[in-house]
């Protein structure tokens, strides 16, 4: 497996193993949440430095974030909580 695709596995799994979303990982880890999203994605490469404090936010060592684990580990579900969607509005009349 790639180191991306490694990167964003274990973070992904971390973070919702702890039942934390993007935005509450991403202000813990002092970034923003749509570069966290970007690397869950594996559309961005973070640099050593984010590693570590996304690893801090995480309470674990940094190397967890590129340990490959099982090859039969699944990958996580999304939190059931997440995003909620805005309430539809009625349309105007008049």
């Amino acid at each position: 497996m790639k180191a991306r695709a490694l990167v964003a596995l274990n973070v992904r799994r971390l973070r919702l193993n702890r039942g934390l979303s993007q935005e509450k990982l991403a202000y813990e880890a002092g970034i923003d949440r749509s570069y966290l999203a970007s690397l869950e994605r594996q559309s961005k490469s973070p640099t050593i430095d984010i590693l570590d404090r996304i690893a801090d936010a995480l309470g674990v060592h940094p190397f967890e974030l590129v340990v490959q684990h099982s090859k039969r580990a699944k990958a996580p579900n999304t939190l059931h909580e997440g995003r909620k969607r805005a309430p539809l509005k009625p349309p105007r009349r008049g």
